[in-house]
């Protein structure tokens, strides 16, 4: 590398974002500054490693050999410089940052309401910027900053991550408390197809899932007359109709106006697992978020 005393930290920043940007714009937008000053940065950068490093391309810029041979050790050299200046003694009372989670509608549930709750005890000024979960992007999302935490399962869970079961789920059948059905603390097979259901399809459209194919596997079927995109949506059309739903159990904790009944069947349940970036690893603030989150769920 030539010119070694003109590369600041500045400059080492700037070209981490440009490499996740692609693009002069967007990268003046995420760093804050204006384009003449990005573009300024990026001839010192050329300067400074002897490459041109992006190449103009028909839309945004495409690195170089020895840009994307680079991309890597700065982005470690970034973080470690990172932690190099974090405190050393957390201090949760005078902590002052935003945590960004991102999980279904069901985790935002479960697992970010009781968060919530002791944070405004124990960290009243740490900020959560909750989101729904967008699988394919969460690793590049956490490598790039954007996210800080994501709740998944294992199978979905993408490789490189550091990760951690906070607990098991399992389903149940869920009614309203005045349905003809309620009666009962556990339905027959019979019971159960003769009813009309709901389901939630987190894309939208799907009047099938799990439940149905273990249905098939034994001869029977049962009626989805309603698909939804959320499970909270769907605990509220439950209260007010006379549709059953296959839930996991744990939606229901303080959920008043409807039961739950066992399955005549047993639908598989999943295991929920947090995930989080190496960027974030050893970063003592996340630390003690992430306890927090997992002390919730231990017995």
């Amino acid at each position: 590398m030539n010119n070694l005393n003109r590369l600041d930290l500045n400059l080492l920043k700037t070209f981490d974002v440009l490499m996740d940007e692609r693009s002069v714009s967007r990268a003046a937008l995420r760093l804050s500054i204006t384009q003449p000053a990005v573009s300024g940065m990026l001839n010192r950068l050329r300067d400074g490693f002897g490459d041109p490093l992006f190449i103009r391309a028909q839309h945004g810029m495409v690195p170089t050999e020895r840009a994307l041979q680079l991309s890597q050790p700065v982005k470690r050299i970034l973080r470690e410089l990172d932690n190099l200046v974090q405190p050393q003694e957390f201090l949760p009372e005078e902590a002052d940052f935003t945590i960004a989670l991102a999980g279904t509608d069901y985790s935002l549930s479960t697992i970010i309401v009781p968060l919530i709750e002791k944070l405004s005890i124990l960290a009243p000024n740490i900020k959560v910027a909750a989101e729904f979960i967008r699988d394919e992007l969460v690793y590049t999302r956490m490598e790039r900053g954007d996210l800080d935490i994501a709740f998944m399962t294992p199978e979905t869970a993408p490789e490189g991550l550091h990760g951690r079961s906070l607990f098991s789920e399992r389903y149940v059948c869920v009614l309203s408390e005045t349905h003809p059905l309620a009666s009962y603390d556990a339905l027959s097979v019979e019971q159960f197809c003769s009813a009309d259901h709901a389901i939630v399809s987190y894309q939208g459209g799907a009047f099938s899932g799990a439940t149905d194919s273990i249905l098939d596997e034994s001869g029977y079927r049962r009626r989805v007359t309603v698909s939804v995109p959320s499970f909270l949506v769907l605990v509220e059309l439950l209260k007010r109709s006379r549709l059953l739903a296959v839930v996991p159990e744990r939606l229901l904790a303080d959920v008043s106006g409807i039961k739950a009944v066992e399955l005549p069947f047993v639908v598989p349940g999943f295991t929920k697992y947090m995930v989080w970036h190496e960027r974030t690893h050893a970063n003592p603030a996340q630390q003690w978020v992430r306890n927090l989150i997992t002390e919730s769920f231990q017995l």
